[in-house]
């Protein structure tokens, strides 16, 4: 398979990650060990096809911040709810797998909203509709079309906050447009 080159720069990233990986499988941050994984690195970026993250070049420290403060909430929140929802309502939870289509067509926003979303409880990404930017969605105690549509809000949040973070100016504007405030 070939593939377009991808420039040194854009590369560095993914080289250093790797690098930082192997010293902590190794649990060796050596110089001599480091450099033997960053030829592994260079070796693997070059045999294996990866195709390249396209970075949008912002990063907003200012929306980082609270985005984090509200994940963590969120964390703490479906913690206790999925406490109660075992504890007291046992088997009686109805579940639902929901489809949510996203803003961004990014793989790096699409990636971080699938994680995000899978990192409170009470939800998880099954599948990943690539080509529409889809996730699918299987979450705890949904039982009407309110509930499915609270869960899309949320998620659509989510990623209007990364958008926010690190998303391209475009998208950005996008989200700008549907919520001003």
């Amino acid at each position: 398979m070939s593939r377009r080159r991808i420039s040194l720069r854009q590369e560095i990233p993914l080289l250093v990650w790797l690098v930082i990986v192997w010293g902590a499988l190794w649990q060796d941050f050596s110089p001599g060990n480091l450099l033997f994984g960053a030829l592994l690195a260079v070796l693997v970026a070059r045999m294996f096809y990866l195709p390249p993250v396209e970075l949008s070049g912002r990063f907003n420290i200012l929306h980082a911040v609270p985005f984090v403060l509200r994940f963590l909430a969120r964390v703490a929140a479906a913690s206790i709810e999925v406490m109660y929802l075992a504890a007291v309502r046992g088997p009686k939870v109805i579940n639902a797998v929901v489809a949510v289509p996203l803003r961004s067509h990014q793989d790096l926003i699409v990636t971080a909203v699938g994680h995000v979303i899978s990192l409170i409880p009470g939800s998880l990404v099954v599948e990943v509709d690539r080509s529409t930017s889809t996730l699918y969605l299987h979450a705890l105690n949904i039982s009407t079309a309110e509930d499915v549509e609270n869960l899309r809000k949320e998620v659509r949040s989510i990623e209007a906050g990364l958008i926010r973070i690190m998303g391209s100016k475009e998208e950005l504007e996008v989200v700008r447009q549907e919520n001003p405030a």
